[in-house]
Parts: C-alpha cells; structure tokens; sequence
C-alpha cells in the first residue's frame, strides 16, 4: 500500500470511527456556537470519550510511521471532511509533531485552510496549541505568517493576529508587532476584525502607550469591531477617545 494509500485509508477509518459512535443530540447542543454554522458528529464536550484519549493514541502509534509529511497530508483530508470532530484530531494530531514543524511545514498547514478550516474553534485551537509556540519558540519567524495576511480565506488572516498572542509574553517593544498588522486594519471580514480587536486588547494590557497611540491612527478609518474589542478593558473615558470624529461619521454618512 503506497503512502497516499494508507493516509486515506486511516482518514475512512476515522471517518467510520465516528459515525459509529455519532450522537446527533449533543451535535445541536453545540451548533449555537457557531454562527458560520457547524457540523459534527456529536462527540463535542465529551472529554471522557475514547476517542479524544484511548482511539487517539491509537491511531498515533499505529500510524506514526506516517511522519509529519503523511499527517499533514492526513489533516487535509480530514478538513475535507467538513465534520467538526475530524476537524479537531487533526489538530491533535499535528501538536504531536510540534517540534518538527518549521516555515516548509506551515506552508502545508495553510493549505488546511483551503481544505475546510472554516469556524473560529479550529482556527484558534490551531493558533494556540501548534502556531503561536512555534512562533514564541523560533521554529517559525512572524515574516513566514505575512502571506496570511491576504489570503482568500477570513480564517487564515484571523489565525495571523491570534498567533501572534503568545509573542506578547516575551515582547520588549510591541510596535514592530503592531507595524506586522497594521496591512490588515481594513480587513472586512467580522471574524478577522474579532482576531485584531483581541491581540490589540492584550497589547495593549501590557503596553497600553504604543497601542492606543495605534489605535487613533486608525479610530476614523478601521471597523469599529476592531475598536470594540480592542477597548473593552478601557474605562469608559478613555474608550470615548476611540470613537469616530464627528467628520469622519458625517463623511461616512455621506
């Protein structure tokens, strides 16, 4: 069985795993989360379930001679997909090999994005558990995520500033980071505008000078979604500051 084979032979297996096991009541629990809209096979929640823990491992030791290559492979079929579930192993999969991945690597994850990653849970999962530490560890340099930030896909651009949380940690001067983000201030999509909102809310905890001297450069031009988020934690006076001038309302308007 050559390797493309056996990829998509464990993707039906997965596949077929889960629609055993389906539980279409605990899947409509779930879709209220999801205004883009969502589709799973109901074992959301269910941390206990062998799948996220016995199956899981399983499958990892079964196929690991598959490598990195072969699950990154895997995790576009299982995007492919659509279901929410195989959505999230491949995810699981991926952080297992975490220390191999680098700037080739990351090249095969976004094509994930193409594949079906498509809700926020994915997107910021992915963020958070394989993307933002290879960022804070050096595997991947902020330069290598810059093409994200015009992809055809809201959810690629989104994972740019979601990744880019964990740098706040270690950052001396967040203005190169700000600098990084400032081509996507215009974005109009409302999940990306969600994505900036929330990394200039944590810049701003940390280093609130830089950030709000950011944020008026834009307070008359950029989404007011980005200014809601990003403000939230302000005191009421200080979120006045941000909001549009009367001229630019009245242009606006016009």
């Amino acid at each position: 069985m050559t390797q493309s084979e056996r990829i998509s032979a464990l993707a039906a297996e997965i596949r077929k795993y889960c629609q055993a096991h389906a539980d279409p009541s605990q899947a409509n629990r779930y879709a209220r989360y999801f205004k883009e809209g969502y589709d799973g096979w109901g074992l959301l929640g269910r941390k206990e379930h062998p799948l996220w823990n016995e199956q899981q491992r399983e499958w990892l030791t079964t196929h690991r001679s598959l490598k990195l290559a072969g699950f990154l492979k895997l995790g576009e079929l299982l995007f492919t997909g659509g279901k929410f579930e195989e959505g999230s192993l491949a995810i699981r999969f991926l952080k297992e090999f975490r220390g191999e991945l680098d700037a080739e690597a990351l090249k095969d994850v976004a094509r994930w994005f193409g594949s079906g990653i498509s809700n926020w849970a994915h997107t910021d999962v992915l963020c958070a558990e394989v993307i933002g530490p290879l960022l804070e560890l050096g595997q991947v340099r902020l330069e290598d995520l810059a093409p994200w930030r015009e992809s055809r896909h809201s959810y690629q651009r989104r994972a740019v500033p979601v990744a880019m949380l964990g740098l706040l940690k270690h950052a001396k001067d967040v203005k190169p980071l700000l600098e990084f983000l400032r081509p996507m201030m215009m974005d109009d999509e409302r999940v990306v505008q969600q994505g900036l909102g929330w990394f200039l809310r944590e810049a701003w905890k940390t280093a609130p000078t830089p950030v709000e001297a950011f944020l008026m450069q834009w307070k008359d031009r950029a989404p007011r979604v980005i200014f809601q988020y990003a403000t939230e934690k302000m005191e009421a006076k200080a979120r006045h500051r941000f909001r549009r001038s009367s001229a630019a309302v009245a242009h606006r308007a016009a």
